[in-house]
Order: C-alpha cells, then sequence, then structure tokens
C-alpha cells in the first residue's frame, strides 16, 4: 500500500534531495526510505507535508519561488568550461512592448563591468546572455537588472569561478611519494606540555621526523571544544571556524616573557605540584587542564592590552589585522565563548533574548563582557600564530607538506556553530551511518544535519569559511566523511539510525570550492571515503584531485578474506593502517576494541564476544599470511607472532604501496595498545578521547622501536 499512498510526499521529498532507497555496505541489500522519515525529515527543513493537501502547498509555494528569482542564487563553474560565459537569467512577466536588461559583474577584486540590452516583453522566460569578459577564479557577484516604465525587477547571483582540480601531489612532493605520522594530538605526552598534547609538541614531532625524510604530521581536528564533561570529542565541536585553546603552548605565548605575574605562578608549588599530577595521569582530564591553564592566560592577555595594545605595537597591529580577516564570525564565537561563562556552555537554553545571536540583548551583552570577547579573541589569535611557527618549523625540517589537518563532519548543537547560523542547521535531524557489518543500528552521531538548499541560497559562504579555516596553515586537509559531500545520511531527532535517510548534497558545487581553496592555499586534499560508498564516489574523487583513504584492516577482499597486496593499492589516496574508530595495531591484534565493547555491554552476550573475537583471530591470520606471501614475515610466523614482529611488517607493507600519501600512526610506533575511541559507545560508558600515551615523545624519539618501522623508508622508494 505505501508505495502509492503518498505519490505527491515523494515528490517533495525527491525535490528536497531525500533518497528512495540505497545499497546497503554489502551491496546485497537494498534500503528503502520510508513515508514516515520522508515526512519527519522534510519536517525538520521546516517543510509541512503531514498530509498530501500540504505537500501540494509545499510544491506550489517552491515553484512560485524559482520562478520569481530572476537568476539563481549561486553558480560554481569551472574556470575552463564553455558554459562560464553563459547567464541563464529569467526574464520576469512585464506587460511592455520592450523591456531593457542591464548585467553587472564585480570580481572579487572589485572590478566591475557593466552591459546591457533589451528584449521583448510578456509573460515570464528563461533567456541565455552572454558575458563580454570571462572572470578569473575567484567569487564574484552577478547583478541583473530588467526594467519596463515604472517595473523593475532584480536578482543577484554569488558567481564562484574554480579550477578544474585541487593542487596535485607532486606540486607539493616533487614528484615523489609521501610520508608521515598521524597523532591524536591531545593524547601525546612529553616533558614539555601540562597533561594534554600541544603545539609545541607538533613541532617536536616534525622535527623529529625530518631526520627520516617525512613528509607531514598529520592530527585530529583541533576545533574548539568545550573542554568539559563528555563535550571533548574533536568530531563534536562547538565551532568549526576556530580552534581549541587546549592546544597552546602556554611558554611560547610572547607575553610570558613580559609577565611577572603569570611566571610566579607557573613558578609556585601548587601550580608545579598540579602539573606534576596532569602529566603523570593516565587519562586527559580537559576540565584541570584548561582551569590550571587559564589563569596564566589570562594574566598573559591584560599583559598583551597593556603592553602591546596601548602601544599600538607591531604585534598588536597583526592583532587588529587577524580580528579583520576574521570578523564577523570571530567576535560572534568570542562573543558566545563570553555569554557561555555566565550562563553555560548550552545556548540552546540560555534566556531566550540571547538565543538570536544577532539580536539587540546580545550585542548589549557583548558591551558589558567586552574584555572576555577580546579575551577570547586573543586567545584565537595566539593560537593562530603558533599554528603557523609550527608549519613554518616543519617545512624548515623538511617536510614538504608541513601539517596535515583535520575538518570534522559536524558541529554541535549546543555550540556557537549552531547559535550564529539558525538558519543553516537543522535541529529536527541529527547526521550518523546507516546499519552495516559494524553496527546493526547504525550510527547516530548527534550532531545537526545542514540544509542543503539553505547553505547554497546563501552563496556557499559557511562552507567557504570553514575551508579556509582549515586550509590554513596545512600543506594537506582530511576532509572527515567526504561520502557527506555526496549525500548525507540523516536520523530523524530521537530515532535510531535505522529509520534514517539520505539526503543528497550539491556534490559538484561543494567539490568545485573545495578545488578553488585547494589551489589558494597550494595544500591537497584527502577524502575520507570510507563506509557505504555509492559507485560513482571514487571516479567523482579522481575527477577533483581529491585523494581518497586506503586503510588496511579494510583493504580486503570479505569474501575470500584475503588481504589486497600492496601494489593494488590506487595512487591517488592516502594510505594508513587504521584510524581514529580503530583500535592501535597491538589493540586489534589482540581483539582490544571487542574486550572492551563487552565490558561497556555493548555487545549482546558472551557468546556474541566470543564469536567476534574468533573472527579477529582469522584476521589476524589471513593478514599475517598476507605479510609472509609478501615476504616481510618468516613462513612460520604463524606460531610466534608478536608485537616487535607484526608492527614492522605491517609498516613496511604500506609503504610499499604506490599511494601518494602514507600515514604511519603516532600509537602504533609506541605500541599502544588501547583505543581512544569506541564507535557507538557514549562516553558515559567509556570514556573516548581521553586516553594518553604511555611512553613520553623523549622516550619514543629515543628508543629503538620507532627507529626499526622509519629507519628503513627510504629503502621503500619514499
Amino acid at each position: 500500500m505505501e508505495d502509492f499512498e503518498r505519490p505527491l510526499l515523494r515528490q517533495l521529498a525527491t525535490r528536497m534531495g531525500i533518497v528512495d532507497a540505497y545499497v546497503d555496505q554489502s551491496g546485497d541489500e537494498m534500503r528503502h526510505t520510508s513515508d514516515a522519515t520522508r515526512e519527519r525529515l522534510l519536517a525538520a527543513m521546516g517543510l509541512d507535508a503531514s498530509t498530501e493537501a500540504r505537500a501540494a502547498r509545499v510544491l506550489r509555494r517552491l515553484r512560485r519561488e524559482k520562478r520569481a528569482q530572476c537568476i539563481a542564487p549561486v553558480r560554481v563553474v569551472r574556470q575552463r568550461s564553455k558554459r562560464l560565459s553563459r547567464v541563464l537569467v529569467r526574464v520576469p512577466h512585464m506587460d511592455a512592448e520592450h523591456v531593457a536588461w542591464r548585467l553587472t559583474l564585480v570580481t572579487e577584486e572589485g572590478i566591475r563591468t557593466e552591459w546591457s540590452g533589451d528584449t521583448h516583453g510578456g509573460p515570464s522566460r528563461r533567456m541565455a546572455l552572454t558575458l563580454p569578459v570571462v572572470p578569473p577564479l575567484g567569487y564574484h557577484s552577478l547583478d541583473v537588472d530588467f526594467h519596463a516604465g515604472d517595473t523593475h525587477r532584480r536578482g543577484t547571483q554569488r558567481l564562484i569561478v574554480v579550477p578544474s582540480r585541487c593542487t596535485p601531489p607532486e606540486a607539493r612532493l616533487h614528484g615523489h611519494r609521501g610520508f608521515g605520522i598521524t597523532t591524536n594530538l591531545y593524547t601525546v605526552r612529553s616533558a614539555g606540555n601540562w597533561g594534554a598534547g600541544d603545539i609545541g609538541d607538533i613541532k617536536s614531532i616534525a622535527h623529529w621526523l625530518g631526520h627520516y625524510g617525512g613528509s607531514f604530521v598529520g592530527m585530529n581536528p583541533l576545533h574548539a571544544l568545550r573542554n568539559a564533561g563528555y563535550d571533548v570529542s574533536p568530531y563534536s565541536p562547538i565551532t568549526r571556524l576556530f580552534r581549541n585553546p587546549l592546544y597552546l603552548r602556554v611558554e611560547d605565548v610572547p607575553e610570558l616573557a613580559h609577565d611577572a605575574s603569570a611566571r610566579e605562578q607557573i613558578a609556585s608549588p601548587a601550580f608545579q605540584a598540579e602539573l606534576a599530577e596532569l602529566r603523570a595521569a593516565s587519562m586527559v582530564d580537559y576540565e584541570r587542564v584548561m582551569a590550571l591553564r587559564m589563569p596564566v592566560l589570562v594574566s598573559l592577555h591584560r599583559t598583551f592590552q597593556l603592553r602591546e595594545v596601548t602601544n599600538n605595537s607591531p604585534r598588536a597591529r597583526e592583532y587588529a589585522n587577524y580580528i579583520a580577516r576574521e570578523d564577523p564570525p570571530l567576535t560572534g564565537f568570542a562573543t558566545y565563548m563570553a555569554i557561555a561563562e555566565r550562563e553555560g556552555p548550552d545556548a540552546r537554553r540560555w534566556p531566550e533574548p540571547l538565543r538570536n545571536a544577532n539580536g539587540d540583548a546580545v550585542a548589549q551583552l557583548r558591551g558589558e563582557l567586552s574584555d572576555r570577547v577580546d579575551y577570547h579573541r586573543w586567545l584565537q589569535f595566539e593560537l593562530d600564530r603558533q599554528l603557523g611557527v609550527a608549519e613554518s618549523d616543519a617545512m624548515q625540517s623538511g617536510l614538504e607538506l608541513g601539517m596535515y589537518q583535520d575538518l570534522a563532519v559536524g558541529s554541535a548543537s549546543s555550540g556557537s556553530d549552531v547559535w550564529s547560523h539558525p538558519e543553516l542547521f537543522l535541529l529536527g535531524a541529527t547526521v550518523g551511518a546507516p546499519p552495516d557489518m559494524y553496527s546493526d543500528e547504525g550510527q547516530n552521531w548527534g550532531l545537526p544535519a545542514i540544509n542543503p538548499h539553505v547553505l547554497r541560497a546563501t552563496g556557499y559562504e559557511y562552507w567557504t569559511r570553514l575551508l579556509r579555516a582549515g586550509f590554513r596553515h596545512t600543506g594537506a586537509l582530511r576532509i572527515d566523511h567526504a561520502l557527506g559531500l555526496f549525500r548525507m545520511f540523516w536520523v530523524p531527532l530521537g530515532e535510531s539510525a535505522r529509520k534514517g535517510a539520505y539526503v543528497r548534497s550539491f556534490s559538484a558545487e561543494l567539490f568545485g570550492i573545495i578545488a578553488l581553496e585547494s589551489v589558494r592555499h597550494n595544500a591537497l586534499v584527502v577524502g575520507e571515503d570510507l563506509g557505504t560508498v555509492p559507485p560513482d564516489v571514487p571516479g567523482v574523487l579522481a575527477k577533483w584531485g581529491v585523494l581518497g583513504s586506503k586503510v588496511q584492516v579494510f583493504e580486503r577482499d570479505f569474501h575470500t578474506g584475503r588481504f589486497r597486496d600492496a601494489d593494488a593499492y590506487p595512487r591517488m589516496a592516502l594510505a594508513t593502517v587504521n584510524t581514529h574508530d580503530l583500535p592501535p595495531l597491538v589493540g586489534w591484534a589482540e581483539a582490544r576494541d571487542i574486550m572492551l565493547r563487552s565490558e561497556v555491554g555493548d555487545l549482546a552476550d558472551a557468546g556474541a564476544a566470543s564469536a567476534m573475537r574468533a573472527s579477529r583471530m582469522n584476521d589476524l591470520g589471513a593478514l599475517v599470511t598476507s605479510l609472509i606471501d609478501a615476504g616481510l614475515l618468516p613462513h612460520d610466523a604463524h606460531q610466534h607472532v608478536t608485537s616487535d614482529t607484526l608492527i614492522p611488517a605491517v609498516h613496511a607493507f604500506i609503504r610499499r604501496t604506490p599511494s601518494a600519501l602514507v600515514g604511519l600512526s603516532l600509537d602504533d610506533l609506541a605500541h599502544e595498545a588501547t583505543p581512544v575511541n569506541i564507535p557507538g559507545v557514549w562516553q558515559d560508558r567509556y570514556p573516548s578521547w581521553s586516553r594518553r600515551m604511555r611512553e613520553t615523545l623523549e622516550e619514543l624519539f629515543g628508543g629503538a622501536r620507532a627507529e626499526t618501522s622509519l629507519g628503513g623508508r627510504r629503502s621503500d622508494g619514499m
């Protein structure tokens, strides 16, 4: 019955990008979207389709709105496309014999070009005009005006001219493949950090890696977090536009040299005792780490205001330039942080007048909290400066790509991004992943969906800013869950992921802007394309010059169980052994993640855990067999494989692949076993994103284990 009950609902859902069905990860089962899910997801977009009559009204309204547009609000077109010079407009209905038109192009550089003509009046119709000039790469404004007597209609388009492809690997790597280390920065233990890894540790890793001819240091997203309670996942930030002060190296803040009070705080016995405890801890205590550093940073900000701003010093002018470049989002984020200190971190629970980021109440409170607002802007300024220094140091150490950073898939519903862009984020739908072989129920990440139609209607302003923030101070940007650039899996609020559906994105336009920002920043792009992958995805990534992701433990024939040979990996890829959602190699081989899932009650029963462990041991056996076949382990390795033999062999294998980039995990080099994250398990049951490394960087750098994996790099042709 359902196949024929709601034809208008389905028509509307299709128009808004809701996919009717998809093939699951196994490739064997077709999963269909229910009408109930269609209705809920449309409601999340603000469209009432609860009856056929209401769906019909919405469809009519959408058609009227489209016909009323003189020109599409945005157009993303390749610079070498023949379509670039052709402009499609809609001549409005005008009862006149002649209708005058004028096109005005204002380029990103401010160059203005106008041309005009006339056409006949009558009913509304489409018309093609030709641009007399070819605009360069960039973000331009194109206005169209129609006049007939006293009647005037106008439309504006954001014209985005993009390159054909992203920056290619050879542009940065000069013909060879790039090798690097990936790390979850917060886990890093060192003699210099304050209980969580920081930018100073990035510099240390880069300097060390330079001795082995490495090309990059990769890391988790550095986006701003609450740094309190369960809100510590780098993949659930309060904003993706700005970064986490947790990663500041306090000793590197220039004001420390001029602030005796701050130095006295740090040198005090109580401070040093707390610092020693945090450095010795096995888990990152985000709240204590931030509580220790914040009084010092407040003092340093005060010194900055008195010493630099008052004297209009070069550093103060750099700060002013930073604000000018990053505003208005910077001041908006700083305002959110200042209000959150007073009202709590969840903007959805603030007094009603403060929930409007652009309202009078917020403007008034921003003035009252001006010092705190400036403090949070200054933190971002100093973070940006330190990351710039780290990138420069990495390049000087010989790393061609310097840093490789990560862009998370979404933002927390309680945070700054959602507060600042309520029209963009949908509080009635969250994003996640459909059921697959790893999760029968699928995944609900709890992050609000972004309405692709609003994102497009606003000229991709937010998307552009996201990319610019991500590309800043990096030679490569990894886009988490790049499949979301094609379609995102939405789950109606409060429902299981089993009741979700895919919603299409405007993928060609999103990729075009990625390519533009990639070329402008001379940085590579890596798309994390794991999961339920539509068949067209690899070809689209290749067309745009985006590297895919190849993870060794997934690269196997699931029918035979055999791992793929190294030469079967593609060139345009980042090849790694694992990801942040998988245990380190030692933990994988020991089934440590399965044991932990059983302990926290994530598995149905002991039988399920036993079956999963048996399956993992079969996986391990298949991996060892592949390494034996590759000549990387002796023929009798099944009887006596250990982490000391397995890890170097796996690293030697991954280095043999033809992939343009190869990343080795710092956790694997240190023989860590405990995962940093158990996907799908809430942090009240397992403290994801908090586990620290057992060894310090200094111990790792001086040990033989890492040397075993890194020392043979050049013999593998990298």
